[in-house]
């Protein structure tokens, strides 16, 4: 079966994580992506933990791709670059801005040589503006978009989410960036630049912290487990462990208030509406907390489950992985190795029921197809 992608040439010159996860992606959904690496290598190679040598996570978000090595400061190894991006559809460079336009291949000399080309630029800050040549990582931009701020316990230090949320959205969002631009390019017969930045990625996130502020005029409160807009909504502890409950609508808080055995708080004033029990969840959550703690999360799940209210358990990763929905859904998947026997991995996010995604090859060595690369750009 045909993938999505089949017949595009992707050029990927990414390092680390937002980049090569948004080439990943269109590597899963059939485009033939190139990895282009300097000769020492994507420095993700080097991160643990290590099977046989090999980086566990560069395996994981760099399948689907060959790789070459090229030196941009040899004239050889440019013009090998410069013949890949003639014929190519996509390229993906997460240098800091102004850094690969140095060596030669900035967006307008890429265009000029390559009218269809879509080139998509990821960077810490953006292209533009006074902090376009800060350095980036994921954590710089969730401290500088608020999401650090706003996460962590009301009264204690701002928390780093334990995911590189700003690397991931700001590849995700390059990918729906490099999506539609082809879809422009069926219209106009040109291709485009994109400038996505890990810092937008992070504030674009922040949707109810935007409305608090555009509405209020103040800076958004942390709230922990809290949520701004809707309550009961959060992780309660139970006598054996914790479950999330969502029994925000009315219906769904009533039925709670009877499955806990308090039928009067909906009667409450300061309980009444969502809008009254968001105000006053300082007074409600010690009232649930106090009734959930009592029995064990396996008598409240399926008791929510009777009652239709929202609930689940809070699993950790190794639980979440091996869960039956999970095993469903097919989250996890094989990529035959033929040397090495199959490589688990995850399997892609993206559900197309027509030309789904497929996992054909795993993550290369560095440079391992770099002969066969030369050879069919010289042919």
């Amino acid at each position: 079966m045909s993938g999505a992608l089949d017949g595009l040439l992707v050029l990927d010159l990414t390092t680390f994580l937002s980049g090569p996860y948004c080439t990943m992606m269109l590597g899963d959904l059939g485009a033939e992506v190139i990895k282009v690496e300097r000769p020492e290598g994507d420095e993700a190679r080097r991160m643990p933990p290590f099977v046989e040598g090999r980086s566990q996570p560069f395996a994981l978000w760099n399948r689907n791709k060959r790789s070459i090595a090229l030196d941009l400061k040899s004239a050889a190894d440019a013009e090998v670059l410069w013949a890949l991006a003639r014929r190519a559809d996509v390229l993906v460079e997460n240098f800091r801005p102004g850094a690969l336009a140095r060596a030669g291949f900035g967006w307008e000399a890429l265009h000029a040589a390559n009218p269809r080309l879509v080139v998509a630029s990821i960077s810490g800050f953006g292209q533009t503006g006074p902090w376009a040549q800060h350095g980036g990582f994921d954590m710089m931009a969730q401290g500088m978009s608020g999401l650090m701020a706003g996460n962590g316990p009301p009264d204690g230090e701002p928390y780093r989410l334990p995911i590189a949320i700003t690397d991931l959205a700001a590849g995700m969002f390059t990918t729906s960036s490099v999506l539609a631009a082809l879809l422009a390019r069926e219209r106009t017969g040109t291709g485009q630049h994109i400038d996505q930045s890990l810092f937008e990625a992070g504030l674009a996130l922040g949707v109810y912290e935007a409305a608090h502020v555009f509405t209020h005029g103040t800076r958004p409160e942390r709230m922990g487990q809290l949520h701004r807009g809707n309550s009961p909504y959060r992780v309660f502890r139970t006598r054996d462990g914790h479950i999330t409950i969502g029994a925000n609508k009315d219906a769904f808080w009533r039925a709670l208030c009877e499955l806990i055995g308090r039928p009067e708080l909906p009667r409450d004033p300061r309980f009444a509406t969502n809008a009254d029990r968001v105000r006053n969840n300082d007074a409600l959550v010690p009232i649930l907390q106090a009734e959930l703690g009592t029995r064990d999360s396996a008598h409240w799940l399926e008791a929510l489950g009777k009652a239709g209210i929202p609930g689940e358990p809070v699993l950790a990763y190794d639980e979440a992985l091996a869960h039956p929905q999970a095993a469903a859904r097919g989250v996890t998947a094989e990529i035959a190795d033929p040397a090495r026997g199959p490589i688990r991995t995850l399997a892609s996010p993206l559900r197309l029921g027509g030309t789904p995604a497929t996992l054909r090859s795993r993550a290369p060595d560095l440079d391992e197809h770099g002969a066969e690369i030369r050879a069919w750009i010289a042919g």
